[in-house]
């Protein structure tokens, strides 16, 4: 400690010496939260050591606060964190988005916010999330939060020192839309952009604007746990890595007046979108950036195409056109996928209530309370919603009155998925490590299956299909599975493709798709005890692991990527038709209206209607 305590002396001595106010600030990341584990401890003893520690002004926790976004581990990381004895300033990571029961809303209400912004001796602090909502994709930084840090730097000098935390890297491979980021700040006083993720300390360029990411403060294989401290003066930003008990090490130093990097910056940054050209028979017949993020897929009725948002609007809009109708504003985010029917828009939303929406006119009909954040998509069937929640339930709804018909209550984990109607059963997977199947009229347990693999290898973002007496489903653990109807007993299990949470049908009910995690779409027989391969083609989108779904509509399959490609195969070949990219962010599943016009939903806010000609 006698020596820590020297140089963080020595570095403000030589700050005064030369007219400067120098500070010092705690950078944790990757906390990871969760009851009974060791990371408990790790952060007591950080936050212990940080209040011993002179000179330390504030603490930036970027990120992975805990293993799954639970309110209970969000609150117990809080209570730690308010023993700091200076401020601390906190965003959220991608397992605060990825599997949070409440859709990433109560890390908002338990710290406030998932950003923040601040100056601090004429320095601008700003940090936002930068983790894919729900999803399992890439990082995304959500279009509304580009527009919020735009218009905060609006207001500032340009010549005033601005340096960004986020969880993710911003750059190719971390997050999506990296380069809007770097664009937005760069003709700014940029020095550097700090974050984590990794698990260990990293020097990055973000087209030339530095990345300092930063050790976790797990204690991994090691016996103690440690953070990151930095020391900012007029000319220079140092990074110390801080083991607890230990003496602090110096990992990397940037200047604080250097120019790195030009305003414009390199080109190749931005997304290649000369696969248009290729197939020039694809045309945008419309488009519209709503500039909001979108999680959820287009529904379809009548010459009206409905939207929810991450704001928590639906929207009307006009077919034909794109013409907007109307909006109808919820409490929060709209993750589901809504389903329509008999005139009425049936959905859920974070805000913990079920809405059915007029389709015509976007009037309240009726409305129903839950305890929970309702993100499932709905499915409906004879005038009746099926959809799941984050309250261990799932619900049958009328949808002319909104009245229950049943609750099933006993479920162990939150539900995302479109539940699938077949037969006398309702079929759906939860993040408790299930899949279940209900009785459509009462809601009696008929079955449930489990992977045994553990709640991260839950089939839970996999839409079931179902044919030949079997619902087949994909999940993370890289397998395809077909499980017997009537019994739910496990038919056959492959991991022969690498196949993960994408799935789809064919009209006949004869063929399975699914999309691998590396470049190819494949099809297999839903016939027989035993996994038989049709075709595979190599569509060439890359690394993939988005849980869009895979859809066939008149002899054309359709699937979309995490990185804005929609793509068209034959059914019954694999042949690739066309390829047309969007934009470079996930392509939630795709809506055919017909062989010759497809509707498309992103998270970066695009709404568009594609035409074939």
């Amino acid at each position: 400690m006698k020596h820590k305590l020297t140089l963080f002396l020595i570095i403000f001595q030589i700050g005064f010496m030369y007219g400067m106010e120098p500070f010092l600030f705690a950078l944790l990341t990757d906390l990871h939260i969760t009851q009974g584990t060791t990371a408990v401890e790790d952060l007591e003893n950080s936050v212990r050591q940080i209040n011993n520690t002179p000179k330390i002004e504030f603490v930036l926790v970027t990120g992975d606060i805990t293993e799954f976004g639970d309110r209970e581990s969000l609150e117990k990381a809080k209570s730690i964190l308010d023993k700091l004895s200076v401020p601390y300033y906190i965003t959220s990571g991608n397992h605060e988005t990825k599997w949070s029961s409440s859709g990433h809303t109560d890390f908002r209400q338990i710290f406030g916010d998932d950003k923040f912004r601040f100056e601090h001796k004429g320095v601008r602090f700003f940090g936002f999330n930068t983790g894919p909502v729900l999803r399992m994709a890439d990082g995304h930084v959500s279009p509304q939060d580009i527009t919020w840090l735009k218009n905060e730097l609006s207001t500032q000098e340009k010549s005033v020192p601005v340096i960004l935390a986020t969880h993710y890297p911003l750059q190719y491979g971390d997050v999506d839309n990296w380069y809007e980021l770097t664009d937005a700040v760069r003709a700014h006083n940029i020095r550097a952009i700090l974050g984590g993720h990794y698990h260990r300390n990293a020097i990055f360029a973000y087209d030339g604007i530095p990345g300092l990411i930063n050790r976790s403060n797990l204690r991994a294989k090691d016996d103690v746990g440690g953070y990151s401290v930095f020391s900012v003066t007029k000319d220079s930003l140092i990074v110390y890595e801080q083991t607890i008990g230990g003496e602090p090490k110096r990992w990397a130093g940037l200047s604080m007046t250097e120019k790195y990097f030009d305003e414009k910056g390199s080109d190749a940054k931005y997304p290649d979108f000369s696969v248009n050209k290729q197939f020039p028979q694809v045309k945008e017949k419309w488009l519209i950036k709503t500039e909001v993020g979108i999680y959820s897929s287009p529904v379809v009725w009548k010459n009206r195409v409905f939207v929810g948002d991450d704001l928590g609007y639906l929207t009307a809009y006009r077919s034909k056109n794109g013409k907007k109708l109307w909006s109808y504003r919820v409490g929060s985010r709209i993750i589901g996928t809504p389903a329509v029917a008999e005139g009425v828009v049936v959905f859920g939303s974070a805000d913990k209530n079920i809405y059915g929406i007029s389709a015509k006119n976007g009037t309240l009909l009726w409305e129903i309370s839950t305890r929970e954040a309702v993100l499932g998509a709905v499915s409906i069937e004879n005038g009746i919603a099926y959809l799941g929640g984050s309250d261990n339930s799932f619900r049958a709804i009328d949808v002319r009155t909104g009245k229950e018909r049943w609750i099933f209550d006993k479920l162990s984990g939150y539900v995302e998925t479109k539940p699938l109607i077949i037969n006398n059963k309702v079929v759906l997977g939860a993040w408790d490590t299930y899949l279940y199947a209900l009785d459509k009229n009462t809601g009696n347990l008929l079955w449930k299956w489990t992977n045994g693999k553990g709640r991260h290898y839950s089939p839970a973002s996999v839409w079931p299909v179902s044919a030949d007496g079997k619902i087949f489903i994909v999940d993370p653990e890289r397998a395809m599975t077909a499980i017997d109807l009537e019994s739910g007993e496990t038919v056959w299990s492959s991991k022969q493709s690498m196949v993960r949470e994408s799935i789809g049908i064919s009209e006949d009910g004869t063929r399975i798709y699914a999309k691998t995690m590396q470049d190819s779409v494949v099809c297999y027989s839903s016939q027989g005890d035993k996994p038989q391969k049709i075709w595979s083609c190599n569509v060439g989108y890359g690394y993939e692991h988005n849980p869009s779904m895979l859809v066939e509509t008149d002899g054309v399959v359709y699937g979309s990527t995490k990185n804005g490609l929609i793509f068209a195969l034959d059914a019954l070949t694999g042949r690739e038709i066309w390829k047309h990219k969007i934009g470079n962010s996930l392509v939630n599943t795709v809506v055919p209206i017909s062989k010759k016009q497809i509707l498309v939903t992103t998270a970066g806010g695009e709404i568009c209607q594609l035409k074939v000609l």
